[in-house]
């Protein structure tokens, strides 16, 4: 996820927020950083203050889409007027929420629009007998609840909307953590391992494999 907002205190607040909810974020403060960086990473999702120095957020919005990207984008704004609704929706906004406002408001819109863009993510994803609530963010193996912290729980759950399909550091990187990631780091080879002990040991069905040279998959094969 993109956030761009230039007030530090609201970024650093909302940021730390969502990765307490297991998203990946990453943080603009201007409209010239926002549209690099949407030019150079492939995010889920974008958050845009309307507000911004050198362009504003419907500028920002602008130029995402006339890249032809169509990932979902929220718009922030502190001003709750018809016609600045009315501009961020025409220029392709998808959602438009108004400061100040409720955290649990911003995660429930978000959710929301994931669930509608292109790559729907479903409410529940199952594999086997494990099965993933992407609703309350809660795992279950064989019927019993899993506890995992949040980026565990971001891990798995990419792995499991690419269920089947062998997916690759650098992949991963991108959408479970963020471009300040050190490629050189084990860190999601330590995850996997963590990952495997929590959801694999001591049943008969692995389901996180990997694929040396390649990346991890999972499936029940």
């Amino acid at each position: 996820m993109l956030l761009v907002e230039d007030d530090h205190r609201i970024a650093s607040f909302i940021a730390k927020g969502l990765r307490e909810n297991a998203y990946a974020v990453d943080v603009a403060d201007d409209g010239d950083e926002a549209t690099y960086m949407a030019s150079i990473n492939p995010y889920d999702i974008f958050v845009l203050d309307v507000n911004l120095p050198n362009k504003n957020g419907f500028e920002v919005c602008a130029e995402i889409r006339q890249e032809g990207n169509a990932k979902p984008i929220l718009m922030l704004t502190a001003r709750d007027t018809i016609d600045d609704r009315v501009s961020g929706l025409d220029i392709g906004a998808d959602d438009y929420l108004v400061k100040p406002f409720e955290f649990r408001e911003l995660l429930a819109r978000l959710r929301a629009l994931l669930r509608r863009s292109s790559e729907i993510r479903a409410p529940k994803i199952s594999i086997s007998d494990l099965e993933i609530d992407t609703i309350s963010q809660t795992v279950k193996r064989a019927g019993n609840a899993v506890d995992l912290t949040a980026k565990e729980y971001s891990l798995i759950e990419f792995l499991a909307l690419n269920k089947g399909r062998v997916v690759g550091r650098e992949e991963i990187s991108e959408h479970v953590w963020n471009e300040t990631f050190d490629p050189f780091s084990n860190l999601i080879e330590v995850y996997i391992k963590r990952l495997r002990k929590k959801l694999d040991d001591g049943h008969p069905v692995q389901l996180i494999h990997t694929r040396r040279g390649a990346g991890y998959i999972l499936n029940d094969v």
